[in-house]
This record gives C-alpha cells, sequence and structure tokens, in this order.
C-alpha cells in the first residue's frame, strides 16, 4: 500500500500532467527550439561564406545551446512519462535504490524523481571538468613557456601580446584595474616588461653626459607618474592616506 494519500497522488498526478504539457507544447510550438531550420534559414543569408564569420560563430553557439535546451526538456518529459506509468503500476513514491518510500515533500518539489534523497546520484556537485581545460591549462596552453624554469623564449604569450598590440574591442571602460586611462596599458603585463629601463621613471628622466643637467620626457610613463602623485596630494590635502592616528 503507497505511503501517500489518494488526495496526494492526485495532486502529484496533476503537477505531471501539467508539466508534461508544458514541456510538449513548447517543443512542438518552436520546433524543438529551431533545430528544424538549417544554418543558413536561421542567419538569413544566401550563403554562410561571407565577410561577417562572427554571424557564423554565434549562430554556432545559439544551436548549440538549443541543443542543450531540447536535450534537457526531452529528457525531462521521459522522466515525467515514466513517473505517470508508475503511478498506473502502483510503484510511484519508492525509491529503486534502496526500496524505502519517497518523503512527499521531495515529491512535491521533484514529483519525476525515483530516488530518495539519500541515495540521489546528483547529492554532490560532480568534479569532472571539460577535456578542453586540461589542454588550455597553462594559459595559452601548450605554448606557454612560464612554467618551465629553463625555458625564456618566444612563447604563445609573447605571440599574443603583439597581435594585442595592434588593438582589441576591448576599451579602457572594460579594464578590471580603475587606473586604466589608455589603450596600452590594457595589454597583458602592461608596463611589467619594461624595454631598456628598470624603473618606470628611468623611461622619463635623463641627464646630461656630466650629469648635472635633468631632462624629464613627457611620455606616457611620466603622465601616469603625475597623474598618481596629484591624486596622491589630493588625498594628503583631505587628511587621508596619512599615517597619523
Amino acid at each position: 500500500m503507497s505511503h501517500l494519500s489518494k488526495q496526494q497522488l492526485t495532486t502529484l498526478q496533476q503537477t505531471l500532467q501539467e508539466q508534461r504539457e508544458d514541456i510538449a507544447g513548447r517543443l512542438a510550438y518552436n520546433e524543438h527550439y529551431g533545430m528544424a531550420a538549417t544554418t543558413r534559414e536561421n542567419i538569413s543569408e544566401l550563403s554562410t561564406n561571407d565577410n561577417h564569420p562572427a554571424d557564423l560563430g554565434t549562430e554556432m553557439f545559439e544551436r548549440g545551446k538549443d541543443l542543450a535546451l531540447a536535450e534537457h526538456d526531452e529528457l525531462h518529459l521521459d522522466r515525467i512519462d515514466d513517473a505517470l506509468q508508475r503511478m498506473k503500476e502502483g510503484s510511484y513514491g519508492v525509491c529503486i535504490t534502496c526500496g524505502q518510500p519517497i518523503s512527499y515533500d521531495r515529491l512535491s518539489a521533484i514529483p519525476e524523481t525515483t530516488y530518495c534523497k539519500e541515495h540521489t546520484p546528483q547529492r554532490e556537485v560532480s568534479s569532472k571538468r571539460p577535456i578542453e581545460e586540461e589542454f588550455l591549462y597553462p594559459p595559452f596552453g601548450r605554448t606557454s613557456m612560464d612554467e618551465h624554469d629553463d625555458q625564456n623564449g618566444f612563447d604563445g604569450e609573447d605571440a599574443w601580446q603583439i597581435l594585442e598590440s595592434y588593438g582589441t574591442s576591448n576599451s579602457p571602460a572594460m579594464a578590471e584595474d580603475n587606473e586604466i586611462d589608455d589603450y596600452n596599458d590594457m595589454e597583458i603585463e602592461a608596463g611589467s616588461e619594461l624595454d631598456g629601463f628598470v624603473e618606470p621613471y628611468e623611461s622619463f628622466v635623463a641627464t646630461d653626459i656630466t650629469g648635472t643637467e635633468v631632462f624629464f620626457y613627457r611620455n606616457g610613463q611620466y603622465r601616469k607618474h603625475m597623474s598618481s602623485t596629484k591624486h596622491l596630494e589630493s588625498e594628503d590635502s583631505l587628511g587621508t592616506g596619512s599615517n597619523e592616528y
């Protein structure tokens, strides 16, 4: 005899039927999330080979997302049909692992479940990661040589830095650092690899051959230094940044 009352079974059956109608209608209405249409039809082009490869990339992403949503709904629909069948057979509400009754609270939350809380296979978050992560780690994948002590030559990161110097779709407004005001400062390790000098100030401070005359070159490092200095002076004038307590 089922541990669920007749009213509880009726309520759960009605919930399952409503979910089934909703999922079946959604799959039928949008033709399985547009999976029936071809890529050419979705991007409204005579040919997929045009001057906008990003369109095809966007469509590829959307098709992958639609496929995942359709598979999720179809799996959910199968589980609902299985639950309704078990209701007819009188085996609904029993854990298929331990054979113990599943609580009504759990069935109310997941009416199609076949497991009790103690034996559900999704009790813990899976530690499995996409296989692509093994290929992409470390950053820049197998082309990164920074992790090798005996390697200091040109690697994948250096190649990207050269390409990045020609510009990307990002802007200083999108940078995480709040002191970024120049596109060049957005590059990977910007300012950390100083060509021809060690400290940033050495790029704009110079002297003559005797060392008596001092010159300042108003380059990017100079402007950045002056901006930072003015910011610190402003904080001191307001009483912030002081070591006095």
